[in-house]
């Protein structure tokens, strides 16, 4: 029975320092990796703005379509961003303040713009009809396919709100709203 240890002595003793040499290597690449960095004040991609700064994955892509939502006379809320707009980064915490306050009142409809470059369409059923080249862009549509509002920039969630209600005739809420800063990535926006 110790026949069989002491001749795999010597193969471990020349495994050791390979193993030794494999480890090494393997953590002085990892310290030369550099961290992944997201940054919501800069114009860089670091992925699904809703996932990462309003920690709501679930807005994109939108459940419906634009056409399908004036087919069945909803309110639509189409908003047009870019994940690698550092405006778009921000205002994303209200998009997702408006799923969670009008959740099945309406259908929100977040659209990247990369998709309308250059499109020039007049079909009220096609979102790059209302898309004016700037983001973030929200436009609010009652069932009958009229516009309410249409504002660039950050718009305030009150202005959003008070359109919703008059396309759905749902009461806004009321208080207004409030942003809260977590850490330097994640705010969330909440009716007071």
């Amino acid at each position: 029975m110790l026949l069989p240890l002491f001749s795999t002595m010597p193969l471990l003793s020349i495994m050791r320092p390979v193993l030794r040499s494999l480890i090494a290597v393997g953590l002085s690449l990892l310290l030369l990796a550099s961290p992944s960095e997201a940054a919501r004040d800069t114009d860089s991609y670091d992925g699904n703005i809703f996932a990462l700064y309003a920690g709501n994955g679930s807005l994109v892509p939108p459940p419906t379509t634009l056409k399908d939502a004036l087919e069945n006379e909803r309110t639509s809320v189409i908003v047009f961003y870019l994940d690698d707009s550092s405006n778009s980064k921000i205002f994303s915490p209200v998009v997702s303040e408006l799923q969670r306050l009008w959740g099945r009142e309406l259908d929100l409809l977040p659209f990247t713009t990369d998709a309308f470059q250059g499109e020039d369409s007049q079909d009220p059923s096609e979102p790059a009809t209302y898309w004016h080249g700037t983001i973030p862009q929200v436009v609010v549509i009652d069932g009958k396919g009229n516009v309410l509002l249409d504002e660039d920039g950050q718009v305030p969630l009150e202005a959003i709100n008070a359109a919703i209600s008059a396309a759905t005739g749902i009461e806004a809420p009321a208080q207004g709203s409030t942003t809260i800063s977590f850490n330097e990535l994640n705010t969330e926006v909440l009716s007071r």
